[in-house]
């Protein structure tokens, strides 16, 4: 475990709209379980078709709004790709990589035997119809994805997990090969036109900038068992979890960036106070 009596936490949001109250919670909560350490802003630009410089502008304004600081310069996953390709290159050489031309229908058709359809933490569970396919063969249209059969061979681990300490703290949370394989599947590292996938790009920067501590939501828990995997495999330090709770609509929805009547800027011009937003938020 890579996390020791002076924690540094991070935010990282992508710019793709607005910060809503959820990502005001998420960052304050990084924020104050860094304290006295360090907190650091991260942007996730990986999705350029996506992302707004304008929006990015508004993540600093919100934040420091909000009375956030942290340390520049901030790093931009759209400047990090060479480390993502290293990455891939490694997974590659271990044979644990193959080249994906499925698409989204494809997929969808390959799934609706009975029995298949399940959803995993990212998304439908890949059949594996690329599995048998070459490295060598890929395409610039092609996904990459991880033989996750292979990648436990490797390691010769029968489970993987981690530890957090919001969720049963001071107790590992483990999934089982089989498991993992049955209910996570292949997953994608490597999207089209990306060059890397969140997956991939949040356990590398996580280990460039020493975060010991990881806080996000906890519609992200499952998703934290592929980062384990990732870590073990690339020998990267794994830090230790806090998936906080969820903020949600009257009707018990998560908050989503189309959600512009809870962005931060509309309560700030509507006159309230960070303390009030704060308040808003529960903290």
């Amino acid at each position: 475990m890579a996390f020791g009596a002076v924690r540094r936490t991070r935010f990282a949001p992508s710019p793709t709209g607005p910060l809503h109250l959820g990502h005001a919670f998420a960052a304050l909560t990084a924020a104050r379980l860094a304290d006295p350490g360090e907190f650091l802003l991260r942007i996730e630009d990986i999705d350029r078709s996506r992302c707004r410089p304008e929006w990015e502008a508004a993540i600093h304004e919100d934040l420091r709004w909000l009375g956030l600081d942290w340390p520049q310069p901030v790093m931009r996953q759209s400047d990090r790709l060479p480390a993502y390709r290293a990455a891939l290159d490694r997974l590659a050489g271990m044979g644990l990589l193959y080249p994906c031309r499925c698409r989204r229908a494809d997929i969808a058709a390959a799934l609706s035997a009975p029995q298949e359809g399940m959803i995993g933490p990212d998304g439908p569970i890949y059949p594996g119809t690329c599995r048998g396919r070459a490295m060598e063969d890929a395409g610039p249209d092609d996904a990459i994805r991880l033989d996750v059969r292979r990648a436990f061979e490797r390691l010769g681990f029968d489970r993987i997990g981690f530890h957090d300490e919001a969720v049963l703290p001071g107790q590992r949370h483990d999934l089982t090969a089989e498991d993992f394989i049955a209910g996570v599947g292949d997953v994608v590292l490597a999207r089209r036109g990306m060059g890397t996938s969140y997956h991939l790009s949040v356990i590398v920067d996580d280990a460039a900038q020493g975060i010991t501590l990881v806080t996000r939501g906890k519609d992200l828990f499952d998703s934290t068992y592929i980062h384990a995997l990732l870590q073990a495999l690339l020998d990267l330090p794994q830090p230790l979890y806090h998936h906080h709770r969820l903020i949600r609509d009257a009707a018990g929805k998560r908050l989503a960036k189309r959600d512009d009547a809870r962005a931060i800027r509309s309560y700030r011009e509507a006159g309230l106070t960070p303390a009030e937003v704060c308040g808003l938020v529960g903290l």
